[in-house]
């Protein structure tokens, strides 16, 4: 185990990165599963492999090129991680968590997810636009479990509006004036990787989720602690009806997140120039 505090780890790996790109982004964004293809929006791009990172871990799933992109999108500054870590891949919440920390340590103060995600509202359709507006967190750990750092954030963070209201209802407007359709809903974050039963489905509809997906939330609580701005969307990439369920196929799931990747490109780009055009 390493020896050194998360907050002298945090410290190397800022030194590294500004080794390579010695800039302050005032965004940062994560690109989930398909969703990679953002990263080529940014300007004057400098990328740093997530292996060359100290506390980084490489991403193991498909899609997931694991680096760490600085540069501006719409004239923003923006630091984008292409690809991210997840639980079911063995990693613990405190590392899945770590590249979170270090986007607000290199100088973030907004955050921008974004991932897949499976449907649970029959009307819904692959290929949605999800702006996630709350969280049900069902993995059953939180990547704040520890020691509290306080030079991070408080022990016992507030979570009443993780994903900032502000925020949202200015990309509604952003998404109305692009002629972008966008459902709102709750997402129940559960660990994986296998995909849920009829029963879990229909237990996740009566609690109260929209969607459902193996990400997302404990990013979510790291940067609320860190006091960053959440945006959290979400591409619905199959649907989870219990009463006319298919068996998954992953290709699809890959190919309905890419298939719908240009629309959430558009939006993520105009939302970052609209909410720093001031």
């Amino acid at each position: 185990m390493d020896p050194r505090t998360l907050i002298d780890r945090l410290d190397a790996a800022v030194a590294e990165v500004r080794r390579h790109c010695d800039r302050s982004p005032s965004v940062g964004i994560v690109l989930g599963t398909g969703l990679g293809g953002l990263a080529g929006e940014i300007e004057d791009a400098c990328a740093v492999p997530f292996a060359g990172v100290p506390g980084f871990v490489r991403p193991t799933v498909e899609t997931h090129e694991g680096r760490l992109i600085l540069g501006s999108l719409a004239g923003v500054p923006v630091a984008a991680l292409q690809g991210r870590l997840h639980r079911y891949e063995g990693h613990t919440l405190a590392q899945v968590v770590f590249p979170v920390r270090l986007l607000r340590r290199l100088g973030a103060d907004m955050l921008i997810l974004t991932g897949a995600c499976g449907g649970l509202v029959p009307e819904w359709s692959e290929g949605d636009l999800v702006l996630i507006e709350d969280h049900i967190n069902l993995m059953g750990d939180n990547p704040l479990i520890g020691p509290n750092e306080d030079e991070l954030g408080p022990r016992f963070p507030d979570m009443s509006d993780p994903y900032d209201a502000e925020v949202r209802s200015q990309v509604r407007a952003v998404a109305h004036e692009l002629g972008i359709g966008l459902r709102e809903g709750v997402y129940a974050a559960v660990t994986g990787p296998n995909l849920e039963t009829r029963a879990e489905y229909r237990m996740l509809r009566r609690i109260g989720a929209d969607v459902v997906g193996m990400s997302t939330v404990p990013e979510v609580i790291a940067a609320r602690h860190a006091g960053m701005r959440v945006l959290a969307l979400s591409i619905v990439t199959d649907l989870c009806d219990p009463d006319s369920l298919e068996v998954a196929d992953i290709a699809r799931i890959i190919e309905n997140a890419r298939t719908a990747e240009p629309h959430l490109t558009r939006l993520v780009r105009s939302v970052v120039e609209r909410l720093h055009a001031v």
